[in-house]
């Protein structure tokens, strides 16, 4: 079964046979500023099992620590995988799955990097937008 996915304005596509480890939330200072979030969530994929279907030319890359680079998509900035050269694995952004994988998160990583206003269980959540906000 391959997985779908792509960026926000559909520009750029990509395909998986698999996610080959485990989900996971990324609290890294540095998946914190590309992706604009409190965690990132990312699983591996082995790179025989990643393909772009569309838009591979697009693609732009940030090397946002040595050796590392992060690839969005240029026109809407939707990070789509990282990876590192010599490693088996790219990185894939989950949320950029168009597919749900079937699988879900094992584990949360450098929570030691979490923002103080992440914490709040107990605070309200509503299935879409909130009720009370007027148009």
């Amino acid at each position: 079964m391959s997985l779908k996915g792509s960026c926000l304005c559909g520009a750029i596509g990509y395909e998986i046979d698999s996610l080959d480890m485990p989900i996971s939330h990324c609290h890294c200072q540095t998946c914190q500023k590309a992706h604009a979030a409190a965690f990132a969530t990312t699983a591996g994929v082995l790179r025989e099992h990643f393909r772009w279907t569309r838009g591979e030319a697009l693609v732009a890359a940030y090397e946002s620590s040595p050796g590392k680079l992060r690839r969005f998509c240029p026109r809407c900035g939707s990070h789509l995988i990282a990876e590192r050269d010599g490693q088996p694995h790219v990185i894939v952004r989950v949320a950029t799955l168009d597919d749900d994988p079937g699988t879900r998160p094992a584990r949360h990583i450098w929570t030691s990097h979490d923002r103080p206003w992440l914490s709040g269980e107990n605070i309200p959540a509503y299935p879409e937008w909130n009720p009370e906000r007027k148009a």
